[in-house]
């Protein structure tokens, strides 16, 4: 079956490896099993189990799930997922989203006054680099060397340490994204405790590059591996996202590498799935159009992170938590007047893509905290195209997959990059795929467009793919994240908004590893 839920159920079983070149100690981690390398990979079916591990890695944040034996600890399970921390990062220093919860230094986020000290912040890195870790293990232990001392052949052991290095440049992509300059392991290095010295973002943006290139034909072709995991198409989006921000990662553009991968992806037989809202259900696994999710399951993947937050903590007010295939709402995340205004029709009748529930709910946002303060989104829900809800609801964990990546985000990246000077693409060809996009939402063609810029760009980018963890790298690309001219409510701690010190274009790297290890140095202005 291509369902990677499964799969992933039997990632737990490595977790007691002693796997961590631990940036910050051992990242406060906890081993639960006694196992050792030797007893793991001599069978060869445990490869795919802790290959698993590493899918899941993005999904689940501990052992048994849903909390109990954690991964990481000192935070609570429940907000220390990585893709809970992502969206966290991504969404609430932006426009797209306020949460109304007062947990912590959580707050910090939308009113961009964050420090070295932040627990959020801390527990994002804390998972980029103990992801990294847990790739660089099976990277390590799966080498021909490795095999070959083991009498263990096949090519499906090549195939899982392409899907490793998959997975690590990613979370390497994400540590140049959101921090910079960053500590730098691979398999090369020892196991055991040391301290890494810090890769430049030059440096670590030209690792990730070279790894996405030589791990490319090693994977399958695009839609040939189980759905939820990596293939051609996914080293192929990444590529192009890495070289859609290099101007801002490296100072050198490099639009035309990503038109040019961008048309590897689109040459690769995806189409947009019919009906936008389709795309954010708990059937969402049949869709033609997503390149890469991170899967969910409602039995297997139990967490309070990841898509059950996503599903449940935009439900709450007037909202009724059955229409969204739950128990019950978390009355958390809205939307700010700011995002609101990119679309001239809000009832969603016009743009399929405005989801807004405003009943109850005020546009303004006087208090952050109160929930009927922002309107609230119905964007991502536990039931099906047929309307069936979720397979536990009972429990209220869903099934619903993330979009990470999908076709219509490299149809945004083709049309930017033309617009920025790339070449090998047209404009003409980049209408073309915009007025697609457009055509699904209008259910039409009176949404069509005959011309673009790249202010159009930036506000089609945020109709198409709000919510799914790419706006604040979108804002800082067009410098407007920071005192770049463009306010939001709350921006900045005022409640009309504020420009920001353009330190904030990157978060600092925490106070405990600038500490534990004199290698590295503070991003400026922290």
């Amino acid at each position: 079956m291509r369902n990677i839920n499964r799969f992933i159920k039997t990632g737990a079983l490595v977790i007691g490896m002693t796997v961590l070149n631990s940036c910050i100690g051992d990242l406060d981690r906890k081993p639960f099993i006694e196992v050792t390398s030797a007893s793991v990979y001599n069978d060869p079916a445990n490869y795919k189990k802790v290959l698993a591990k590493l899918y899941a890695g993005l999904a689940v944040s501990g052992q048994q799930g849903p909390a109990g034996q954690p991964d990481i600890s000192g935070i609570d399970e429940g907000f220390s997922s990585y893709l809970r921390q992502y969206w966290f990062a991504q969404e609430l220093t932006t426009d797209e989203a306020v949460i109304g919860w007062n947990d912590g230094s959580l707050p910090d986020y939308h009113d961009m006054d964050w420090s070295s000290s932040n627990e959020f912040i801390t527990t994002m890195y804390n998972r980029i680099f103990y992801q990294i870790t847990l790739c660089n293990e099976l990277i390590r232990e799966a080498s021909d060397a490795k095999l070959k001392e083991r009498n263990l052949t096949g090519t499906e052991f090549t195939t899982y340490r392409a899907e490793a290095r998959f997975l690590r440049a990613l979370s390497y992509y994400h540590g140049i994204d959101m921090f910079g300059s960053v500590p730098f392991v691979t398999e090369q290095d020892a196991v055991g405790s040391f301290l890494p010295k810090q890769g430049s973002r030059a440096e670590i943006f030209a690792y990730v590059e070279s790894e996405l290139k030589a791990i490319e034909n090693e994977l399958p072709s695009p839609k040939q591996n189980e759905f939820g995991r990596a293939d051609r198409a996914a080293v192929w989006t990444l590529l192009a996202k890495l070289y859609l921000n290099a101007e801002v990662y490296i100072g050198t553009p490099k639009y035309t590498e990503a038109i040019d991968y961008s048309k590897k992806v689109i040459g690769a037989g995806y189409t947009l799935h019919t009906n936008y809202q389709g795309l954010f259900l708990a059937d969402n696994h049949t869709s033609p159009e997503i390149i890469f999710p991170i899967r969910f399951d409602g039995q297997n993947t139990k967490t309070y992170g990841g898509m059950t937050f996503l599903v449940h903590a935009p439900v709450g007010g007037t909202m009724n938590p059955a229409e969204f295939g739950i128990n019950g709402g978390w009355s958390g995340v809205r939307t700010t007047s700011a995002f609101v205004s990119k679309f001239t029709d809000i009832t969603g009748k016009t743009d399929s893509r405005a989801m807004f529930h405003t009943d109850g709910q005020k546009l303004d946002i006087n208090d952050i905290f109160t929930f009927a303060d922002g309107y609230a989104m119905k964007k991502f829900k536990n039931v099906t195209s047929t309307g069936a809800i979720g397979s536990n609801l009972q429990e209220s964990f869903v099934d619903t997959d993330f979009p990470l990546f999908r076709l219509a985000d490299i149809y945004l990246i083709y049309a930017e990059s033309v617009l920025r000077g790339g070449t090998g693409g047209d404009v003409t060809t980049a209408v073309g795929y915009i007025n697609q996009l457009r055509q699904r939402a209008y259910k039409g063609t009176t949404g069509n467009v005959t011309s673009i810029n790249l202010d159009f760009i930036l506000d089609e980018r945020a109709r198409e793919l709000f919510w799914e963890g790419h706006r604040r790298t979108d804002l800082i690309r067009f410098n407007k994240f920071t005192a770049g001219g463009y306010i939001w409510q709350w921006k900045g701690g005022i409640k009309d908004g504020r420009g920001v010190s353009d330190n904030l274009k990157l978060f600092p790297i925490p106070a405990a590893d600038l500490v534990a290890n004199p290698n590295l140095k503070q991003n400026t202005g922290y």
